[in-house]
């Protein structure tokens, strides 16, 4: 036996205690046998004391030992605790996201007395338990995480059942009051407090900064606007039914998205119950042949690169080649026709005949000043990659000259379009709520008066009854805009399908005005609508355009545009030309 356990062994131990033991025993003899009794009592306090301070001794050192060296805070038994988030709100200050105090559930298997009566009380009263969990966590042999988010409610309906063994502790809960309204563009964290769609993903850093000053995130969206859009997007999609949908809303002059909704959608606090195609942005990350909206980008190269004025006459008589292509109109007018009722009839022929004379390098640079060739510069993690020819020649002027042979998403367009009308800068889109009367610049992409004369054509279109975006026009607000009817490609038969197309139409308003004066776009998008109540094929001037109509008389009063007299520029007897028929 070595010198230390002889020693401090606890045979050394047991014969201190029996020794000390042994001596107030006598102490406690010695004290009757001299009839001196307040001696033996205060032995006999002092021996009491001595017990209990002994007891709080080995108690604190129990409890230290588990601070230390038990497994509860660990990884595997307790999950980390989530950074703070602040508070997300729409631009008027009404809540989106907030954290909220939520509690998760402990169990210690090691303190319950009766686990078949935990084990009834808690599934009875915790739908969300899952049995195998709450087994797991009766066999661990140490405290254990169960489940999490428990409400303040739930914690004390749970906490009164008195159940040995479970326990509680605080925890932050990301929250989502509005549920699926502005879902994609709000987005979702995780657990940890990792933002990971939506705004929640893009402003991570700015929620997490904002959190600790006690303050909040307000985002660019209106909910007033929010709502609108969204309700009328799903009347457009109860009566189409789409396989998807989505519609934008923005300022042009700042790029500030004030609305997003994209269709089918889900709820954010129960990301994990939605499907990839629910949660999926359809504006910000699915690419789209946008068809006959990319008409308005063309015509804006054309008048830019002056190779033609609204008055140009371009051949529709018949079928036009270009390239490997041959070219033809929806409805045929086999007629001369103006630029501007190029874009009200939506002539294949005239534009693809526009993008001959603009030519193929021209145009592509055009193109990709606009931004269409890149990915549309937002904030959101989502925004997606177009689809873009690798060689520019005849044969994809033939195509991308009214929106055929790339692909794009619908924040793209929105982009590209608010470049075009707000006098000619390109600006990136945000979803940041900016400061009032904010100046924001980009790179010049058309002349100012290229942008004026489009706005003039885009309000032809919908304030004429031949162009094909009468269905959208709303008294006094001086809407213009564009329809789109895209082919979609089928990769099975190696051709454009005839029964499936996106539909679409790319809105301004108003559209009277100095360049500078407030104006707003707006974009609705159907992906493969059927034929609704009234068995028309479902082109864009059938199924978006009485959308946006509808989206723009409701929110012009939440902008302060108010109704004024209607301009009526380019008419048929300016432009000496026939009635167009309904686009494609």
């Amino acid at each position: 036996m070595s010198l230390g356990q002889s020693t401090f062994g606890p045979s050394w131990l047991s014969r201190r205690l029996l020794g000390w033991v042994w001596r107030l025993e006598h102490a406690f003899e010695r004290a009757r046998a001299s009839g001196r009794a307040e001696d033996d009592t205060r032995i006999r306090i002092f021996f009491v004391l001595a017990l209990f301070g002994a007891g709080f001794v080995t108690l604190a050192i129990g409890a230290t030992h588990a601070a230390l060296f038990s497994g509860a805070g660990r990884g595997d038994a307790v999950p980390a605790m989530g950074a703070a988030r602040a508070d997300l709100v729409d631009r008027n200050g009404e809540m989106l996201a907030a954290d909220l105090l939520h509690y998760g559930l402990y169990i210690d298997p090691r303190e319950i007395w009766d686990s078949n009566e935990t084990r009834r009380a808690l599934t009875a009263n915790l739908p969300e338990l899952t049995p195998e969990r709450l087994e797991r966590a009766l066999r661990a042999g140490k405290r254990t995480f169960v489940v999490g988010g428990l409400t303040p409610e739930v914690r004390a309906h749970v906490h009164d059942l008195g159940l040995p063994g479970v326990s509680f502790e605080p925890e932050q809960k990301r929250v989502y009051p509005l549920g699926y309204t502005a879902a994609h563009l709000v987005g979702f964290a995780d657990t940890g407090g990792e933002g990971l769609a939506g705004a929640e993903a893009a402003l991570n850093d700015d929620i997490r900064n904002a959190a600790a000053g006690q303050g909040s995130v307000p985002l660019s969206i209106d909910l007033r606007i929010q709502a609108a859009l969204e309700d009328e997007l799903y009347k457009a999609t109860a009566e189409f039914k789409p396989k998807g949908a989505a519609g934008v809303v923005v300022n042009v002059h700042t790029g500030e998205i004030l609305g997003l909704a994209s269709y089918p959608t889900f709820d954010p606090n129960q990301p994990g119950k939605a499907s990839l195609d629910a949660r999926l942005n359809r504006a910000a990350g699915a690419i789209y042949e946008m068809g006959s909206t990319f008409k308005g980008f063309t015509v804006a190269a054309g008048l830019d690169a002056k190779v033609a004025t609204p008055s140009s006459t371009f051949d529709a008589t018949h079928d036009f080649k270009l390239g490997y292509r041959t070219i033809h109109d929806y409805h045929a007018t086999h007629a001369m026709l103006t630029l501007v009722v190029v874009f009200q009839h939506s002539s294949n022929i005239g534009t693809a005949r526009l993008g001959e004379q603009i030519g193929a390098d021209r145009l592509h640079a055009y193109f990709k000043s606009f931004g269409l060739l890149d990915p549309a510069k937002i904030e959101l993690i989502e925004t997606a990659r177009p689809l873009t020819p690798r060689v520019w020649d005849d044969d994809t002027v033939a195509s991308t000259s009214f929106g055929h042979g790339v692909n794009v998403t619908p924040l793209a367009i929105a982009r590209a379009y608010s470049g075009l009308l707000n006098g000619g800068e390109l600006l990136p889109l945000t979803i940041r709520k900016l400061p009032p009367n904010a100046q924001v610049h980009g790179p010049r992409i058309i002349s100012r008066d290229t942008a004026a004369t489009l706005l003039q054509i885009m309000r032809s279109n919908v304030s004429c009854t031949c162009g094909s975006g009468k269905s959208a026009n709303v008294p006094g607000l001086n809407v213009g805009g564009k329809t789109g009817t895209g082919d979609k490609w089928d990769p099975l038969a190696r051709r454009y399908s005839n029964t499936k197309q996106v539909s679409s139409f790319a809105a301004v308003f108003p559209t009277d005005g100095p360049l500078d004066a407030p104006r707003y776009f707006v974009l609705v998008l159907l992906d493969e609508p059927q034929r609704g109540k009234t068995g028309l094929d479902p082109t864009g001037g059938i199924v978006a355009a009485p959308a946006a109509g509808h989206i723009i008389e409701r929110i012009a009063p939440f902008l302060g545009v108010q109704r004024r007299v209607d301009t009526a520029p380019f008419t048929p007897a300016d432009t000496g030309t026939a009635a167009a028929a309904e686009e494609h």
